[in-house]
């Protein structure tokens, strides 16, 4: 236990700041280097004070659609486990967000949902999660290996990566997507041979829930994991609009579809790091389409910051909240 905290430690004290001040420094270095920043910038202040400032209040109000999108997706995932309002259902997601800002790959976001589920029937609930998650998981990769195939010429010719690289992770990644399709759509089949084995019929009651996912149930989850996909794409693109990155909305979703398959891939230690990873790979893939690299940077920050740390601070509120219902039911205890 003692090498785990110390590990724990290192991660999140010494190799995540390392990496963060590292990664902003290379995007610091990028921007500092385009071709005309100040007339950039002097575009960018302009738009804040023009009519283009619609568009910043629509990316905002289509955050809130992206976790309403994401509550009602996940309040049909545990309908069998506990039946929850889309209001309940809406705190859980925000909560889950303020957990995982700061846990390395969002593991937290479980944490955070199943505060609002019964006691005893947390862990359905969690495993439930999973594949809630793992639905919008693959429709980011699929969405970003198409974009891959489309963008295979202009990341090959700008030396990005070599060409026998690009094919491993282009089929090395398609194989993972295939297989886990297999299991998300083969779920229920998987836990009545999960639950034959005689070695699992002590957790096997932790994931007998996911019996219940038929096809229908999990068509619909993909279906609603597109709709907030694409929320991210239209969301992208208003801030390009803003910040006066010359984009077409074809190549902000190739672009986008892209980054959020490098994101799914690259493993990120906690909130820091996620934002230079964020700025360093969009600066990367984005670059293809403009040289206004100030505002993909300002973009990338900007997502960041109405879709993951605001949500995360209301979470982070609503968390307290739970904290006095579990004070004063001891309390009356």
């Amino acid at each position: 236990m003692k090498i785990n905290k110390n590990i724990k430690i290192f991660f999140n004290y010494f190799l995540g700041p390392l990496l963060f001040l590292w990664l902003c420094w290379s995007i610091y270095n990028q921007v500092r280097n385009q071709d005309d920043l100040a007339a950039s910038w002097l575009q960018i202040k302009d738009s804040f004070g023009s009519s283009k400032i619609v568009y910043f209040i629509v990316v905002v109000l289509l955050m809130l659609a992206n976790w309403l999108a994401e509550a009602y997706k996940w309040r049909l995932a545990i309908k069998d486990v506990q039946k929850i309002s889309i209001i309940r259902s809406f705190k859980a997601v925000l909560s889950g967000v303020s957990f995982s800002v700061s846990t390395p790959n969002s593991i937290g976001d479980y944490v955070g949902r199943v505060l609002y589920i019964d006691e005893g029937k947390r862990i359905k609930a969690a495993t439930i999660t999973v594949i809630n998650n793992l639905s919008q998981l693959l429709v980011s990769l699929v969405m970003g290996l198409t974009a891959l195939y489309f963008l295979k010429d202009a990341i090959i010719d700008s030396h990005m990566v070599s060409p026998i690289w690009f094919e491993t992770v282009f089929y090395g990644t398609g194989l993972g997507t295939a297989l886990l399709l297999f299991f998300y759509f083969r779920v229920s089949w998987m836990v009545q041979w999960i639950d034959r084995i005689p070695a699992s019929r002590k957790f096997s009651w932790s994931i007998e829930a996911l019996e219940h996912f038929n096809a229908t149930i999990l068509v619909r989850l993909l279906s609603l994991s597109v709709i907030r996909f694409f929320i991210f794409i239209i969301q992208y693109y208003l801030l390009f609009e803003l910040f006066e990155v010359d984009i077409s909305f074809w190549q902000t979703w190739m672009g986008v579809s892209v980054l959020f398959l490098i994101l799914a891939i690259i493993p990120t230690i906690a909130i820091f790091t996620d934002l230079s990873v964020r700025g360093t790979v969009s600066l990367t893939i984005l670059g293809l389409f403009s040289n206004n690299q100030l505002g993909i940077s300002l973009t990338s920050v900007g997502i960041w910051l109405i879709n993951m740390i605001l949500p995360a601070l209301i979470g982070s509120v609503m968390v307290l909240g739970i904290k006095k219902i579990f004070k004063s039911k001891n309390e009356n205890a």
